[in-house]
């Protein structure tokens, strides 16, 4: 479960990289966080009487760090390859499993994605200093996301948190991805395709990985969930037909070694999945 919701969410960035030529990518995010908004709020069917200002503020939180993370991701999927935006962005989730930690050998993993990071330099990948800017922004925002979605499940039951956080995420996207995408948004084909990426990247991956931990300990999860960045370097190169150099694939193994480090010798729980980083 855990490996094909793995895939999944790389299949729907494959799909949405390609989507670009059309539709400009805050249109594509904005149509995939309405896609999992409506299908998360009709299957939680949050309460949203009593309330506090505490649990707003925490989830509104939640929703523009989700937004955020999007946006960003997209943007940089527009200006690196796949692969190489997947890794970098992957450094959020793999800071906050070390800082988590706080122990000696956290230095080790620390030392091994920062090698991995002076790697993706190397080479002629298509590397472009806006596309790991935004790779780093959406890093940033994942970090957020983990954080705020510890914080908002202790505050909502279910899946209930997540879905009024997809609906502020997608208010918070909509004047940029309305916008930007114009007439296009009413192409029913291209409507067909954000449907479709909302689903894979959001839906399917969100509802196995659920499943799985009840059958699974959260540290085994965790280290599956550390193959990502493998897996859309993967499929940047058999969808997109992204080619990475020897140097970068090598840096996308540092980044998995590291966090497959950090998440065996973690205290706590692994971090929770993010909607779709990538």
């Amino acid at each position: 479960m855990v490996l094909i919701g793995i895939l999944s969410v790389q299949l729907g960035a494959g799909i949405a990289k390609n989507l670009f030529h059309s539709l400009p990518p805050s249109a594509v995010v904005w149509l995939r966080l309405l896609t999992s908004a409506v299908l998360l709020l009709a299957l939680a069917r949050p309460a949203l009487r009593g309330r506090t200002r505490a649990d707003w503020l925490v989830v509104i939180g939640f929703g523009v760090s989700l937004a955020t993370m999007n946006y960003a991701i997209y943007q940089s999927f527009a200006r690196i390859p796949l692969g190489i935006a997947v890794t970098i962005e992957f450094l959020g989730p793999l800071t906050v499993a070390v800082l988590g930690s706080r122990r000696r050998i956290d230095l080790v993993w620390v030392a091994l994605a920062a090698v991995g990071v002076l790697l993706l330099g190397r080479g002629d990948g298509g590397v472009t200093a806006a596309g790991v800017a935004f790779a780093l922004l959406a890093a940033v925002a994942w970090a957020a996301y983990i954080l705020l979605s510890a914080a908002t499940g202790q505050r909502f039951s279910g899946m209930s948190g997540l879905g009024i956080a997809s609906l502020v995420g997608v208010l918070v996207v909509s004047p940029a991805g309305i916008a930007e995408g114009g007439s296009a948004l009413l192409d029913p084909r291209l409507l067909l395709l954000g449907l479709a990426v909302g689903v894979l990247s959001s839906v399917v991956p969100y509802t196995l990985e659920m499943q799985a931990l009840r059958r699974m300990p959260p540290r085994v999860f965790g280290i599956l969930m550390s193959l990502e960045p493998a897996a859309a370097a993967l499929v940047g190169l058999v969808v997109l037909g992204e080619f990475l150099s020897l140097w970068q694939w090598a840096a996308v193994a540092c980044v998995v070694a590291a966090s497959v480090g950090a998440t065996r010798t973690e205290r706590r729980r692994p971090r929770p999945r993010a909607d779709g980083g990538g």
